[in-house]
């Protein structure tokens, strides 16, 4: 009998056959590496408290929300670290509170790049081969906004000296960009002329005697119609949810997609954007993980804004960097004890106020008591009808004592609220004899705040806002259109500024 040997030729196509099935096996396995990497899309709604169904708020309908809570985790204690939008944006984009970058005054220092030291979050992602997109081809208005108090640029590359790009692309997420973060942007609930079109063309419009309004605005017809409208907002970023889940599915991407749904500030409304109080600084929350996390969960932890950035690097198994301010939620040595909020420049309005919020209390410090909380601003004068209803209720003397609060003269030098029994913090216990001790620790765990989030750099180049100049021109060139503002009719401020733009410009 023969023995079988094994020829060159043999020996050849069997080392050759061996070594293809294990470079395929090799290429096969960093595929899979890459494609066990999870997508994430960051949903973030402009303007928003915790205004949605989900949430218990009456009178308006989030189904698709709602399906993202229940098969989701639901955090109600997330704060953002500033009440305006584009501190609270730049906070977030680099997961640092936005005092340590110099970046706590609305719109300034654009011009200014970024210490060598930070980066946007973006940057780290795009290192670990993630396509980052900005924008999406179906919200409105493209939801392409950033916003940020330092040198930056859209779409390009990011070195912070001469390139200072932030995405890759715009508008469309495919399967080939895989693994992809997209920043989507939801901009109807932000104040503008389009809110009474969207009211116009829902088919849920929302019955103003179905809502209820927070204690310290005033019940009136104008109010409740405002507010009805602002929850009309809310059903229709709803409905962009929705759009964006069901073309996750339509592409088959649904079950490798992380979504998270936050708000950049608080409700464009009394006492919320741009002051300090809860409805300005408590936003929503929502995480949805199909395969990582457990859903129908609802956790009631300290969560800061600048968490969910260091949270998005986690799940694309990047580290946080040790200068971010923000920690990932999912990880089980997560735990903060107090989110510190500050409120500087808004537009011509130059205040400083310090914060911080913790499960029980909440302490604020106004260091400008001398600026009252109703400072007149041009831009709010456009977009808050119950501002002009409850300043006329105010010198009728008709307002209720807690309604009062926002109104008077100057604001307290400090204000401490016990958030267990009072949530809507109508009851300043500042200058309550049996409040003084937790009163001197919040006091003094805010000065350790502002040294720990203290500037690296002081620059100070602020952007000047056409507002004031347009409330003017409002003024003495149409006073019949003023006095309806004045009865809480918002007038249109796109469209005059466009009038008031164009008139300029034909008068050189």
């Amino acid at each position: 009998m023969k023995s079988k040997m094994c020829t060159p030729r043999k020996l050849l196509f069997v080392t050759s056959f061996l070594f293809c099935f294990l470079n395929c096996k090799e290429k096969s396995s960093n595929v899979s590496d890459k494609e066990i990497k999870p997508n994430i899309i960051w949903l973030m709604a402009e303007d928003i408290s915790l205004d949605l169904e989900c949430y218990g708020t009456k009178a308006v309908k989030t189904p698709n929300l709602n399906k993202m809570a229940s098969e989701g985790i639901r955090f109600d204690n997330c704060f953002v670290t500033n009440s305006i939008c584009s501190p609270s944006r730049s906070a977030m984009m680099t997961g640092v509170h936005q005092r340590i970058i110099n970046a706590d005054n609305h719109r300034s220092n654009r011009d200014i790049p970024l210490n060598e030291k930070y980066k946007p979050f973006t940057y780290y992602l795009r290192q670990e081969g993630y396509t980052c997109i900005l924008g999406h081809h179906g919200v409105m208005s493209m939801g392409r906004k950033v916003d940020v108090n330092f040198k930056s640029k859209d779409i390009g590359k990011w070195d912070g000296k001469e390139n200072f790009g932030l995405f890759d692309k715009m508008d469309y997420f495919e399967k080939e960009d895989q693994p992809f973060f997209a920043q989507i942007q939801l901009k109807a609930t932000h104040r503008g002329d389009w809110w009474n079109s969207i009211r116009k063309k829902s088919k849920h419009q929302v019955n103003p005697d179905e809502v209820e309004l927070p204690d310290y605005i005033a019940d009136h017809p104008v109010t409740r119609l405002d507010w009805a409208k602002y929850l009309d907002q809310i059903e229709y970023i709803d409905n962009e949810v929705g759009m964006i889940f069901k073309e996750l599915e339509d592409k088959g991407l649904a079950k490798n997609t992380i979504v998270i749904f936050i708000g950049d500030n608080g409700r464009c409304n009394i006492r919320g954007k741009g002051y300090l109080h809860d409805s300005g600084i408590h936003i929503p929350l929502i995480v949805y993980h199909p395969k990582g996390l457990q859903g129908k969960q609802v956790r009631k932890d300290i969560v800061s804004a600048t968490d969910i950035t260091a949270t998005i690097l986690d799940f694309a198994g990047i580290e946080t960097p040790k200068y971010m301010t923000g920690k990932p939620i999912f990880d089980e040595r997560f735990s903060r004890d107090y989110v510190y909020a500050t409120r500087s420049l808004w537009d011509e309005i130059d205040e400083k106020s310090r914060a911080i919020t913790s499960s029980n209390w909440k302490y604020i410090r106004n260091d400008k008591p001398e600026i009252p909380f109703d400072a007149h601003q041009a831009y709010l004068e456009f977009y808050r009808p119950a501002l002009h209803i409850m300043r006329t209720l105010n010198k009728e003397d008709k307002l209720l004592e807690k309604e009062k609060f926002f109104f008077q003269k100057t604001k307290p030098k400090e204000e401490l609220y016990d958030l267990e029994n009072d949530p809507l913090e109508l009851n300043n216990l500042a200058d309550n004899i049996n409040y003084q001790k937790i009163l001197k620790k919040m006091r003094e765990k805010t000065l350790c705040f502002d040294k720990k989030m203290k500037p690296t750099d002081t620059t100070y180049f602020p952007i000047i806002p056409s507002s004031v100049g347009l409330l003017e021109w409002v003024k003495k060139e149409k006073p019949a259109l003023y006095q309806e503002m004045l009865k809480g009719v918002e007038i249109g401020f796109q469209t005059l500024q466009k009038e008031n733009t164009t008139t300029n410009k034909s008068s050189i």
